[in-house]
């Protein structure tokens, strides 16, 4: 019996670690974002979001499209953290998922926070909703390929752990740098006004583009089975910390277009 325990144990321990699912930021990663975003929110904005929000912070509601998914009534929502179109594409050039994805997803959030007749209970799920999906499009492999799952199914090791490409771009790397959600947007880069311009210049559409480009990148710098550790933190742990950075501040100016 103590053998076959073990067994099993060994067997789930397996299973779970090889697990495909849809990943992001994590929550240290999505709070970071939604930190990062208050900090640039326009003083009119900030007491719209607060009212909605009855004094809830965006870090706080930045995990809440995660948290619903354990509830069968938000299922149809599960395909609005991913988007997936060929690599030579644009997003349109091909028909878009019939489910949703991360683009519509974002768009609705959008439609309903700026339609005057949503009631406050719509609105402040589509926001909760948004602050989140801001924080998945710019983890690189939320627009990635469709066929690896986003890179959930390339299995790595992470340093001697058991993990795939997606997850360590979500959490292994933010979790092993050890800071919290509040020192990583403290620690930001410090940006000149030019600088922070071009960061908010576009429409999320070509953010969602320029995520797909970064994704390209991704997939080259591991290859299936490899074990991934401290260089692959020096060299790619900065451009996490960029995009997290990247996606407070477009998230601070959808806000700000939106309440304020």
């Amino acid at each position: 019996m103590k053998h076959q325990y073990k067994l099993f144990l060994t067997l789930l321990i397996i299973t779970i670690s090889g697990f495909s699912a849809e990943y992001d930021w994590g929550k240290t990663g999505h709070r970071a974002t939604g930190q990062i975003a208050e900090a640039y929110l326009s003083k009119k904005a900030k007491r719209n979001i607060n009212k909605l929000l009855k004094g809830q912070s965006l870090a706080l509601v930045s995990n809440f499209a995660d948290d619903i998914k354990s509830d069968k009534k938000y299922k149809r929502y599960s395909p609005w953290h991913y988007v997936n179109f060929s690599f030579d594409k644009k997003y349109g050039e091909e028909t878009p998922s019939e489910f949703g994805d991360l683009v519509q997803g974002i768009e609705k959030c959008i439609t309903v926070l700026k339609n005057k007749q949503s009631s406050s209970e719509d609105a402040a799920f589509h926001l909760k909703m948004l602050v989140h999906f801001i924080g998945d499009l710019h983890q690189p492999l939320h627009v990635g390929k469709g066929e690896d799952k986003g890179g959930n199914d390339i299995q790595v090791r992470w340093f001697d752990d058991g993990s795939n490409l997606h997850r360590v771009w979500d959490s292994e790397m933010i979790d092993y740098y050890g800071m919290s959600y509040t020192e990583l947007s403290v620690n930001t880069d410090i940006l000149s006004k030019t600088q922070l311009k071009a960061v908010g210049d576009g429409s999320f559409l070509d953010w969602v583009h320029e995520s797909r480009e970064l994704a390209k990148q991704v997939y080259n710098s591991a290859d299936a089975g490899e074990k991934l550790g401290y260089q692959y933190m020096y060299n790619y742990f900065p451009l996490v910390r960029k995009q997290l950075q990247k996606g407070g501040i477009r998230l601070a100016k959808i806000l700000n277009e939106i309440f304020g």
